[in-house]
């Protein structure tokens, strides 16, 4: 059964999971499972670093060995790296130093980062993740020296404290959270530095970093003793981040089992056990406060193997996925999922969606695909990457969206340079450091290639680089460059996406090759490269329609994976409502309420689906037009769209056979 969005609604459960990872698990079916509480935690054994203890299909190339070449991906990154050189370390620092009682004469930053803010520190965290993913993809001295720096400032800081804790807010912040006065997200904040150290260890191969990260996961490990379990879940209430992955990832790389039972104290078993039972329950939940811990289950999964962790991860992607995303492939309105499952017909808003969320969504698709190598998952991936992230940061500056607004007749809104910082400027920041950690996959075997990104990707072990050289979603198809220092055999692994459905077709040096596959696989070419072989892949896209989830009459274009925008003008937007004013609301000002419609008059379903009502402009690449309307509006691609109102759903006269 096909959910919207082209992804199976088929449940990716024991019979993804190869022999051995079977013959892991406990003799317990699903249906034994307990329904209102967790499996009793049995603190696992100590997971070896690199060694999860479940088998990978498909793991991602390391970002060193990934580089993008032109097209917009490296424009986009490029972009980003210069908006994380123009951020001054000692500001990024500031809120540390006092809180260690450590002199500084910087700055302060504002909004988030302003140091009456409870959040203040976040941001540090999502720098240095950051900065670890963009030297890895670039190889940038600079921003690495920013990120040491960084460092090397926590450390001292670090030190100064004396038992391990690291924030930019005292200490005091975790006694109201014990105690359940309101505070701000304590943990969350933590979670982010950690989690940037970690990055920086990893990515920067910075030792200070890890010595940093295991100071605060000691502080962490000694402030949740004592705490019953009882009073640790009224705790965790407060929205603490992806905690869980990061105490987990941390027990993996250093081998200390302590840290992966803390990690474990960071779980809802009111919020897993739904998941575990494929039970959807997740209305009026805040929506990037659990991908996160869904992604520290599946983390868990990794390391242990146990099946509860599985469950919990692939039927929420599945629902979230199938069920609330629109199609961008973005989810929430306002923060949170209001509406029932599958009824998304009253949540198109200023606020629908957080980019915070794409971002966390895409973390889960890459850990479900390694399980897999499902081609399916890449699908979706693609989707989100092109429309829901792709187009949130500004091309001009590197600022970043909070929000991607999907009622008709808004327009982008970018934070400031210094006086922002949200969850998605963070988020963001991350992002487009590290374009290049999805588009390779590969096995002991063969190599995946998941997304048609210009890039090359280096496979010492066989010898071997692909050079993938395209101009998609402009060009239909890519092409693959081979150069290897001996005739090396391998296969490789080409998406064929959901949405090609037309076909396609694939010629090697030259010579067309007579077969292919269908939508929504892996079109594989076992053979014995040579340096010098080429692969040339097309892939014909065309016009097709997607409801509003709940509401067929409200339908979103798209041209192959990529949603198509109405461009609505300029009338009474100004540049001023266009940023964020010192953590103002300007977009919501009365002079920015939505202005512009989107209307069709349908004779069939053929017609809808087809988007018969829109055609290409001659000449114009990406660029169509409505036909037999009194006010044609032009259509590009969403991520295109800048300093302009715009439109994403088309409301669609319902014909008389329809109503009935």
């Amino acid at each position: 059964m096909k959910s919207r969005n082209g992804i199976s609604r088929r449940t990716f459960v024991s019979g993804a999971l190869s022999t051995a990872a079977v013959a892991l698990m406990p003799k317990i079916s699903l249906a034994e499972q307990p329904s209102k509480a967790a499996p009793t935690p049995v603190p696992p054994q100590r997971p070896r670093m690199g060694q999860p203890q479940v088998p990978m299909l498909a793991v991602p190339f390391p970002l060193e060995q990934v580089r993008l070449l032109d097209g917009p991906f490296l424009d986009a990154a490029r972009t980003n790296q210069q908006y994380l050189n123009s951020l001054p370390e000692d500001r990024l620092i500031h809120n540390f130093r006092v809180n260690a009682g450590l002199p500084s004469s910087a700055e302060p930053l504002g909004g988030w980062e302003d140091p009456s803010c409870e959040l203040r520190g976040h941001f540090t965290g999502h720098f240095l993740s950051a900065t670890g993913f963009m030297y890895a993809s670039t190889g940038d001295e600079a921003v690495k020296a920013k990120g040491d720096a960084i460092v090397a400032d926590l450390a001292q800081c670090q030190q100064k404290f004396g038992n391990g804790y690291i924030s930019a807010f005292p200490e005091s912040f975790f006694d109201r959270l014990r105690e359940g006065q309101g505070v701000w997200a304590p943990f969350y904040t933590l979670h982010k530095i950690m989690a940037g150290c970690l990055d920086m260890y990893t990515y920067c191969h910075n030792q200070q970093a890890l010595d940093v990260a295991e100071g605060m996961a000691r502080w962490i490990g000694h402030w949740t003793t004592g705490i019953s379990d009882a009073h640790m879940q009224r705790i965790l209430q407060t929205e603490y981040g992806g905690m869980n992955e990061s105490l987990f990832n941390l027990s993996a790389i250093t081998g200390n089992g302590g840290y992966f039972f803390t990690g474990m104290r960071f779980e809802k078993p009111a919020f897993f056990d739904p998941l575990a039972g494929h039970r959807d329950e997740l209305k009026g939940l805040h929506v990037n406060t659990h991908i996160p811990e869904v992604i520290g289950a599946a983390r868990r999964y990794e390391l242990t193997a146990e099946p509860y962790y599985h469950e919990v991860a692939s039927y929420f992607w599945e629902e979230v996925v199938g069920e609330r995303s629109y199609a961008t492939g973005g989810t929430s309105n306002g923060e949170r999922w209001l509406s029932d499952p599958g009824d998304l017909s009253k949540q198109l808003s200023v606020s629908s969606e957080e980019c915070c969320c794409g971002y966390n969504m895409l973390k889960l698709t890459r850990h479900l695909h390694q399980w897999t190598a499902d081609p399916r998952y890449m699908d979706y991936y693609e989707r989100t990457l092109f429309n829901s992230r792709l187009g949130t940061q500004h091309p001009d500056n590197g600022f970043k969206m909070y929000y991607l607004p999907l009622q008709t007749g808004y327009w982008k809104y970018f934070n400031s340079r210094f006086n922002s910082f949200w969850c998605c400027t963070g988020t963001g920041s991350e992002e487009f450091s590290k374009f290049g950690d999805s588009i390779y996959f590969h096995n002991d075997h063969e190599a995946f290639v998941n997304l048609f990104i210009a890039s090359e990707v280096r496979w010492p072990g066989k010898g071997l680089t692909i050079r993938q050289e395209t101009r998609f979603p402009d060009q239909e198809g890519t092409s693959l460059i081979i150069k290897a220092n001996a005739p090396v055999a391998t296969g490789i692994n080409i998406r064929i996406p959901a949405w090609a459905v037309d076909g396609g077709s694939i010629a090697l040096n030259g010579q067309m090759l007579s077969a292919f596959s269908s939508p929504g696989s892996y079109l594989k070419i076992n053979r014995t490269w040579a340096d010098g072989d080429r692969l040339e892949v097309k892939l014909p896209m065309r016009l097709h329609t997607e409801p509003l989830l709940g509401d067929p009459t409200q339908q979103a274009v798209l041209y192959g994976p990529m949603v198509l925008a109405g461009r609505l003008g300029t009338d009474g937007l100004t540049e001023q409502m266009q940023y964020d004013a010192d953590h103002g609301e300007t977009q919501l000002a009365p002079e920015g309420t939505p202005r512009g419609t989107m209307a069709v008059d349908v004779k069939s379903l053929a017609d809808i689906r087809s988007a018969t009502w829109i055609e290409p402009v001659a000449g114009e690449t990406l660029t169509f037009r409505t036909v037999g309307s009194s006010n044609p509006t032009t259509l590009v691609p969403l991520c295109r769209v800048f300093g302009e109102r715009y439109g994403v759903y088309w409301k669609v006269s319902r014909p008389r056979w329809w109503q009935s």
